[in-house]
C-alpha cells in the first residue's frame, strides 16, 4: 500500500512540475533558452518512462515467469537494435531553408529520430493489416 503512495504523489509531483513547466513556457515565449528546457525536460519524463517501464516489467516478469525475462531482453535488445539501424541510416543532411544550421550531431540525431518514427510507423502498418487478415481468416474456419 506505501509503494502505491509514493507512485500516486511521485506521479502527482510531475505532472505539477510539467504544468508549471508548460505555463513558464507560454508565458516567457518559446525563445530558444525556453524551448531547451521544456525539451530536457521531455528528454526526462521520457528517459523516467522507459525506465519504469524495463524495471516493473522485470520485477512484474521475474514474479510471474521467470521465463518472461529472456522475451524482455529479446524486446529491448531488438529496440536498442532498431535504433542503431536508424542511427547508422541517418544521413545528417544540412537543413532546408535555414540560415543557420544545427551542428552535425544535432542533424544526425533528427534524422535518426525521423527514421526510427518512419521504421516504426511502417511496421505498425503492417501489423495492423496482418492482424486483420489473420482474424479474417480465422473467422472463416
Amino acid at each position: 500500500m506505501k509503494l502505491n503512495k509514493i507512485f500516486k504523489w511521485s506521479m502527482v509531483a510531475l505532472i505539477i512540475i510539467s504544468f508549471g513547466l508548460l505555463v513558464w513556457g507560454f508565458s516567457a515565449g518559446f525563445g530558444d533558452s525556453n524551448v531547451e528546457v521544456l525539451l530536457y525536460w521531455t528528454y526526462v519524463m521520457l528517459g523516467i518512462a522507459v525506465a519504469c517501464w524495463v524495471v516493473i516489467g522485470l520485477i512484474v516478469g521475474a514474479k510471474n515467469d521467470p521465463k518472461s525475462l529472456v522475451r524482455i531482453g529479446i524486446v529491448i535488445a531488438g529496440a536498442v537494435a532498431l535504433c542503431l539501424i536508424s542511427y547508422l541510416l541517418a544521413a545528417g543532411n544540412p537543413a532546408m531553408g535555414m540560415l543557420m544550421q544545427p551542428d552535425a550531431g544535432t542533424l544526425k540525431l533528427t534524422d535518426t529520430v525521423l527514421n526510427l518514427t518512419y521504421i516504426v510507423g511502417g511496421a505498425a502498418i503492417v501489423a495492423i493489416i496482418v492482424g486483420e487478415v489473420r482474424m479474417s481468416l480465422a473467422s472463416k474456419k
